[in-house]
């Protein structure tokens, strides 16, 4: 069995790297906290703030329970409603596209370094595979984390059909968590993405790959034992006669 191990120890790491930026990506997917709206408070909107994801628009209001009890009030974001962003809807496609990708890309990196750790000589390809799957999914998510993060610095608008209950114009708008776990786990994606892809298999010499563990051979052995072995010592044998 060759010994591989000790060529991908920057891609072992990446791979873990990959992992996290994957989870946070997947987090982002799922979080209402992208634009964070501050709108002037009113009988609905009590708390003064609304989340806007690329699935969900939210807030909480004191309005439709009993007083001092709150309540999320939540509507969904359809894609095919006019009032839609473009963002959005790039969002709702390629952030779900990008976790998909990514987990293809840590299942890829799983693989293989499982070949590196037993020995398998099966080159870079899939590292390669794994390094363009990292960086697939990176750009996926990137695009539209960017564009709704400039949505938000340029402070754009979105005319919220009545049952959303919110204005289509906040008072002022900041970047959330959501954006922010994005962007992240996209950067950590692409850069496992680089690592995995600078992976070069070591070259084979006469059948034997270099940097590999080579057996001890019988020759070396047999000499190895006779050196251990020494001679008889005259004196101790003639004192066992006595």
């Amino acid at each position: 069995m060759t010994y591989l191990a000790h060529t991908a120890q920057a891609q072992l790491t990446a791979l873990w790297t990959a992992s996290v930026g994957w989870m946070l990506t997947a987090v982002a997917l799922g979080l209402i906290q992208w634009r964070v709206w501050l709108v002037e408070d009113s009988a609905v909107v009590s708390s003064g703030v609304a989340w806007v994801g690329i699935w969900r628009a939210c807030f909480n209001s004191h309005t439709e329970v009993t007083p001092g009890f709150q309540v999320m009030h939540c509507t969904y974001i359809d894609p095919r409603e006019a009032f839609t962003p473009p963002e959005i809807v790039a969002g709702q496609v390629l952030m779900l596209l990008s976790v998909l990708v990514g987990l293809g890309g840590n299942a890829s990196g799983v693989y293989s370094m499982r070949n590196v750790y037993f020995g398998v000589e099966k080159g870079s390809v899939w590292f390669i595979a794994t390094g363009a799957l990292c960086l697939l999914a990176a750009v996926m998510s990137l695009v539209p984390l960017l564009w709704n993060l400039t949505s938000v610095v340029t402070n754009q608008t979105i005319d919220f059909p009545s049952d959303f209950k919110l204005p289509s114009a906040p008072t002022s708008q900041h970047v959330g968590c959501g954006i922010s776990f994005g962007l992240v786990g996209a950067a950590l994606m692409a850069v496992s993405g680089v690592v995995f892809c600078k992976y070069k298999a070591p070259k084979k010499t006469n059948g034997r790959t270099q940097n590999s563990v080579a057996p001890v051979s019988r020759s070396m052995s047999a000499g190895v034992l006779t050196v251990l072995k020494g001679k008889d010592n005259p004196a101790f044998e003639s004192h066992q006669h006595l």
